[in-house]
């Protein structure tokens, strides 16, 4: 009898606490500043942003993701770059309409989610993030500790002398390897981020800066060196190829989205994070594009490698200098790339502190350090276990789940809370409510997307694609007809609800290019994530008083002095 009074409770509070939204409202004045001792402090401009972009998304993958594409694509995976650029822009400007929205407190994607959507679907889009950025982080700095190695190696009486246990990865039982150097370096970099944003944005500033100085040397040195005759035939294997590539390409310039995550520390946020966003990514498909002509047009397509395809590409043209210049690039992107992922990772971890969907350690900011210390250490204790005793790369098939589902939630953000009334041309409906409606034909559009994406991958017939689009289309029109849209302050995004929508089906077409694995992934965690909100999170959130709220408002009313 107890068992089935007590169950109804139960799953009364657990849909109750689950469909609650957080109420944040746009400050008034577009300068804000937060001087609390629960608060970050606002210490970058719209050049520091750009930079943090731009170091989050070029890597070492500009070294070698644009020639293992063009084995494929040929010359014209400059359009594939193109394409995948084109689609973040679309991502970006959602991003940046966003941020300028709610730019006093942390928590990007998820605090988006968790004001336009409800708290269990923000929630899951953290755990789907977090995983990303976890396997990403202990991924990454494995592959900087193999290139320091590489650097090392350099000096001729280390040359051969450096066992592989130490930066290379030895491994000892299947999925376990041994890699030394790996948590040394996330200790080092750890350490730099718990002193502070200005220490650490120094060191992002200083090695962006090196690596795209060393990505334009490469493309003015290689300019020079293109044969035009190597860019005939521009596409090989087809206009698919160029497609697949560019499904491929896109997670080259994921990271402009880490700008968003930093606006408790941006000194104008409603004016700079839009500027980050969007001119980080701009930078970086101008550098991508520059390094595809260069490096198709030094070597024919088919003979570029597989591991380095960039510095071989020198090599043999006796540009030797250029190869280790490369390699010193790859360090220095990859350094940087490691830092803003774990910066994210420890403000994302502060925004649920804050929220109380965990433990509140992770809210705690250090006093004079103004940094969130205990979330900053987690982050790097994972990072540290993940890249020194496991092969991250057999979990690579799992990644980019958390990133495309991201964005997909971020772009469904923008359209709902521009939702307003349309009176004009209501049909009323008893069955249903206006944001019900619009919720399902935002569910519509993402199920199309990948549907599509399906087909497509399984090269199914292209009437069936096509079929998918138009439902698309017509279910983006049914958006645009029936709803009503109201004009945010700050940024905003162009095209509303038409962007948003195209945003969403690429990325769900992207999704569906993924690994199986991925999905079960995406499934799994998505289970996990449920559980852990149901016995934990649903009974220690608090949307309305937390600390969040506080230092958002607090935030909203005061004026940089």
């Amino acid at each position: 009898m107890t068992s089935s009074s007590s169950s109804p409770s139960f799953l009364s509070r657990f849909c109750s606490s689950a469909l609650r939204s957080k109420p944040l409202s746009p400050p008034t004045d577009t300068t804000v500043h937060t001087t609390s001792a629960q608060g970050l402090v606002r210490r970058l401009g719209v050049f520091d942003l750009i930079l943090l972009g731009i170091g989050a998304s070029i890597g070492a993958g500009i070294f070698v993701v644009t020639g293992t594409v063009a084995r494929d694509a040929g010359p014209g995976v400059t359009i594939s770059f193109i394409i995948a650029g084109a689609s973040c822009v679309l991502n970006a400007l959602c991003y940046a309409e966003l941020a300028s929205r709610f730019p006093a407190v942390v928590g990007g994607a998820y605090l988006y989610t968790y004001s336009a959507f409800n708290e269990l679907t923000a929630f899951l889009v953290f755990a789907q993030l977090m995983l990303d950025y976890h396997i990403g982080a202990a991924s990454i700095a494995r592959s900087l500790a193999s290139y320091v190695v590489t650097v090392l190696e350099l000096i001729p009486f280390l040359q051969g002398n450096i066992p592989s246990w130490v930066g290379h990865g030895e491994e000892v039982f299947g999925a376990l390897s041994i890699n030394i150097l790996a948590p040394i370096l996330l200790v080092l970099l750890t350490v730099v981020l718990c002193r502070g944003v200005g220490e650490s944005s120094v060191l992002n500033s200083i090695m962006t800066v090196t690596k795209v100085l060393i990505v334009i040397f490469i493309i003015i040195v290689g300019a020079f060196e293109v044969d035009v005759s190597n860019w005939t035939p521009f596409a090989p294997n087809g206009v698919q190829s160029i497609l697949t590539g560019s499904t491929v390409v896109f997670f080259s310039y994921v990271g402009f989205d880490a700008v968003a995550n930093s606006a408790e520390e941006s000194k104008r946020p409603q004016r700079d994070l839009p500027l980050g966003i969007i001119g980080s990514l701009l930078v970086c498909v101008v550098l991508y594009v520059g390094v595809c002509l260069v490096i198709t047009g030094m070597v024919p397509y088919q003979f570029l490698g597989d591991d380095a395809p960039l510095a071989e590409a020198f090599t043999s043209k006796g540009l030797q200098y250029v190869s280790v210049l490369i390699s010193i690039g790859a360090v220095a992107g990859l350094t940087t790339t490691l830092l803003v992922g774990l910066y994210v990772q420890s403000r994302l971890y502060l925004g649920l502190g804050r929220d109380g969907l965990l433990p509140a350690i992770f809210a705690k900011v250090h006093p004079t350090r103004h940094t969130p210390i205990h979330s900053q250490v987690w982050v790097g204790l994972v990072a540290i276990i993940l890249s020194g005793l496991l092969n991250v790369e057999v979990l690579s098939h799992i990644l980019s789940v958390g990133t495309l589902t991201g964005y997909s939630v971020v772009s469904a953000c923008v359209v709902t809370l521009r939702w307003t009334d349309k009176r004009s041309s209501e049909v009323s409906s008893k069955v249903i409510s206006r944001r019900g409606e619009g919720i399902i034909c935002l569910c519509t559009l993402a199920c199309c997307g990948f549907a599509s994406g399906a087909l497509f991958r399984f090269q199914a017939s292209f009437v069936f694609i096509i079929v998918g689009g138009v439902v698309a289309v017509f279910t983006g029109a049914a958006l645009y007809l029936r709803q009503g849209y109201n004009d945010p302050p700050g940024f905003s995004c162009p095209g509303v609800p038409i962007v948003p929508c195209v945003s969403i089906f690429v990325n769900m077409f992207l999704f569906a290019q993924l690994h199986y694995e991925a999905w079960v992934r995406f499934i799994v965690l998505g289970i996990i994530t449920v559980g852990i909100y149901a016995f934990y999170g649903q009974y220690n959130a608090d949307p309305l008083n937390s600390t969040a709220s506080t230092v958002y408002h607090r935030a909203a009313t005061e004026e940089t002095p």
